[in-house]
């Protein structure tokens, strides 16, 4: 069987791209012609170039595909142009589903985002029930996701498509080749870079039980249904003290409150204005650390068969790969490396 992955050179699609190849699905994948195929390097898929908000590109991509797994998304805390990122997550998706209804594929299985769901007050963790609205959406990208997920909703609906929707939380692991937000986070610990941590919380996923969890949701998902699938709900304190102990460091860190981070926040977006490149933090990311992101994964467990490993292993195997890959000059070379690769 052919599927089609979009986004496949990202860091979740090459993930979910390997997971398909190893269940013995051929791969056709769809990338932007300028991004980077590293995650793709020796894999035998095969690559075609496009663009989502090229109808054109798109349907020449879901040509004689049996299922689609639609990964691709403009994933920015931060945009100089907004208008771009609705084009890509919104109409690019709606068009996609259709091109792939007309197409008759077999499975549609779309990555939306917890980004989409409500949040506890309690600081309890949320479930796929947890009601949630536009206005409650903190920055574009969270709204984008939002009004997508509305639109796959509805035509899933209107034209009783078998499509699956899944709900990844936050992925850590290898291939973070940009890296992602979190994985910045990474990073910037093990290169000393993280005097300080915000009272906040994540639900940490590993990025190969995310890719595992398309899988199993194109094989047992019910069409219509959401699935989140995450891993365990853990503070950011947390976090830094695993890449520490990991990395066989001990910092002692201040708590700064979020209301102080703001005109940081601020300051570097004016800058991000001018030289065009995404500011390390900004007042949309600094709002969603109010409140901890915890979710529960309960519903793929229970009908998927889905499972996630400790987020201790998840965090070592992202700490490893980037230590291989470069992202860490400076720590490399350092008497505590063999701890670290262990």
């Amino acid at each position: 069987m052919k599927s089609l992955v979009t986004g496949a050179s990202g860091f979740v699609g090459s993930a979910v791209t390997r997971c398909l190849l190893a269940a013995g699905h051929e791969v056709r994948c769809l990338i932007r012609p300028e991004c980077d195929q590293r995650n793709l390097d020796g894999l035998p898929v095969e690559i075609l170039e496009g663009d989502l908000r090229d109808i054109a590109s798109l349907k020449r991509a879901i040509t004689n595909c049996e299922n689609l797994f639609h990964v691709a998304a403009d994933y920015r805390l931060w945009v100089p142009n907004p208008e771009t990122m609705y084009d890509i997550n919104v109409k690019g998706t709606q068009t996609l589903i259709l091109a792939a209804a007309e197409a008759g594929i077999k499975r549609i299985i779309y990555t939306s985002s917890v980004a989409t769901l409500g949040l506890n007050s309690d600081g309890s963790p949320a479930n796929e029930e947890t009601p949630s609205s536009l206005v409650e959406m903190t920055g574009h990208y969270k709204r984008s996701k939002f009004l997508a997920e509305q639109v796959v909703q509805h035509f899933t609906n209107k034209h009783k498509l078998p499509l699956v929707i899944v709900n990844p939380t936050t992925p850590i692991g290898p291939r973070d080749i940009r890296p992602t937000p979190t994985g910045r986070i990474v990073v910037d610990t093990i290169r000393g870079r993280m005097p300080a941590y915000m009272n906040t919380g994540l639900n940490v996923a590993h990025v190969d039980d995310i890719a595992q969890g398309h899988l199993l949701a194109y094989m047992h998902g019910r069409p219509g249904e959401r699935y989140i699938l995450g891993g365990e709900n853990i503070n950011l304190l947390q976090i830094l003290q695993t890449i520490d102990e990991i990395g066989g460091k001990k910092i002692n860190r201040i708590n700064i409150p979020v209301t102080l981070i703001f005109p940081i926040a601020w300051m570097m977006e004016k800058i991000a204005i001018i030289t065009n490149v995404e500011p390390r933090a900004s007042i949309d990311s600094i709002r969603m650390a109010k409140k901890k992101m915890f979710f529960s994964s309960e519903k793929a467990i229970r009908e998927l068969g889905y499972q996630y490993r400790p987020s201790t292993e998840a965090i070592k195997d992202a700490m490893i790969w980037f230590q291989n890959n470069g992202y860490c000059d400076g720590y490399v070379n350092s008497p505590t490396r063999k701890k670290f690769l262990a």
